[in-house]
């Protein structure tokens, strides 16, 4: 069952946080920024960990590879979760329970237990789907789009923002108040956790499932399918090939984002000889950039879309993908920092609009599957982050692994011509499309008419010298 009154407009009721469309938009983006902001937080204060643990350059690997591995299971049960109970209870949960590692992390003592917590951390990776699947049960096809992007580019903005704050809540606890540096990366995780169990439960009290109510409500009130079905639908997703294509394209972005976020502090400082707060504020840049440009990604993907239907969205992805592939070979080659700075935000511009795009197309896959689908498709992010961590092991120089990966991302461009939909699929998605556009230009005609209704009183007001009505 389609889920009824989605909002048709994203920027025109910004700030409207009555609209509880609106304001589970804003809950989304600031529960997926604190879960990346958390996730990456340990990165870039690495290189204290680094000398306080003893680390070698292929444990580093490993931490790389275990904070993204959990995440890929973590995505799969997690979108079949949220089709059963709702994204509500199931980003509390996530939230609350995800805040206990970020914290405990603080304990570890040798690589073993390091690396247990840091697995452990990326459970709160999951976070991404129930953000998708938050904004796409709350907007219409012709915004999801971009409402999509904008909630996950600003939950990313998290590993930007994490890259430079971390080590200047670091210094605050060493210079500030005196704590060893082995002291201050752990009461700086701490901090961490506490905002993520806070946020938590401000979820579970802003927000409700879909626009007219919880999902046990809908669900009594026959308005969605039962529980019983989830998992035979979610099975059905999964036995679709367009959605293994996205997971390896979403793999070919979002996993060299996090391979990113993870390597680039260590990278500039090693590589361009910076001091740790230089090297977080020039990773930063990287993260930075998803304030606006994964927004593009899912702006553009409903432009192609209301252009040329859901063929024009897998276009414009396979455009984003192939560019980002381009750039990730040149960033590589760039060995001067003033060079390496522009390509890295350029490589970084159309690795998240590719994310943006992605996540343009995911809800239309499946409607009744929409968790398992948005699961699957992240889950293979962290697949690809994964895979490319091995390349930071050791085996190869870190400039020749961003080689690599950028012929791979340039190859796998080319997948998305195979995410196709049917003739009856297209004819449906632009008449509902067309409908959505309708419903935003009556709601525009009727802001405008009471805007003049008040703009004539006014002035009849002044006329007679009345108050106005």
């Amino acid at each position: 069952m389609e889920l009824e009154n989605k909002a048709t407009s994203l920027w025109g009721n910004f700030f409207n946080v009555k609209m509880v469309q609106i304001r589970t938009f804003h809950m989304t983006w600031f529960a997926f920024f604190s879960c990346f902001f958390a996730w990456f937080g340990i990165a870039p204060l690495m290189s204290v960990v680094r000398d306080e643990l003893m680390l070698t350059k292929e444990q580093i690997g490993w931490a790389i590879i275990g904070s993204v591995s959990m995440t890929i299971f973590a995505r799969l049960f997690i979108g079949w979760l949220v089709d059963r109970i709702g994204p509500r209870k199931s980003y509390t949960w996530l939230l609350l329970l995800g805040s206990l590692p970020v914290m405990g992390i603080g304990l570890a003592h040798d690589f073993q237990t390091f690396l247990l917590f840091r697995v452990l951390i990326g459970g709160i990776g999951a976070s991404f789907v129930i953000t998708q699947y938050h904004t796409s049960v709350m907007f219409a096809p012709n915004v999801v789009g971009q409402a999509n992007a904008t909630s996950a580019g600003w939950g990313n903005l998290g590993g930007g923002v994490t890259q430079f704050v971390m080590p200047l809540l670091f210094s605050v606890f060493v210079i500030g108040f005196g704590f060893s540096e082995g002291m201050g990366w752990r009461l700086s995780m701490v901090v961490v956790g506490v905002i993520i169990f806070l946020t938590g439960i401000g979820y579970y009290f802003l927000t409700q499932d879909a626009p007219d109510g919880n999902f046990d409500d809908l669900r009594a009130q026959g308005k969605m399918s039962e529980k019983k079905n989830v998992t035979g639908a979610y099975w059905a997703a999964m036995a679709d090939p367009r959605v293994w294509v996205l997971f390896v394209i979403y793999g070919a972005c979002f996993g060299i984002e996090l391979t990113v976020n993870n390597v680039a502090a260590l990278y500039f400082m090693d590589y361009f000889d910076l001091t740790l707060v230089t090297a977080g504020l020039v990773a930063a840049s990287f993260g930075l950039m998803n304030i606006f440009a994964r927004t593009l990604g899912g702006l553009f993907g409903d432009n192609f879309g209301s252009l040329w239907g859901l063929k024009g969205r897998a276009f414009w992805l396979f455009i984003c993908i192939f560019f980002e592939g381009l750039a990730l070979m040149v960033f590589s080659q760039m060995h001067v920092l003033f060079l390496a700075l522009p390509s890295l935000i350029v490589f970084s511009l159309f690795t998240q609009m590719a994310e943006g795009a992605t996540y343009s197309v995911v809800p239309f896959i499946n409607k009744k599957a929409l968790g398992a689908v948005a699961g699957v498709v992240g889950a293979g992010g962290n697949a690809g982050a994964v895979l490319a961590g091995f390349l930071f092991k050791g085996a190869v120089d870190w400039s020749q692994a961003f080689f690599i990966l950028g012929i791979i991302v340039t190859s796998a461009s080319f997948l998305a011509f195979f995410v196709r939909f049917s003739t009856r699929q297209e004819d449906e998605e632009r008449a509902a499309f067309a409908v959505a556009n309708i419903d935003t230009l009556r709601r525009r005609a009727e802001r405008a008419n009471r805007e003049l209704d008040a703009g004539l009183n006014a002035i009849a007001a002044k006329q007679n010298g009345t108050p106005a009505q």
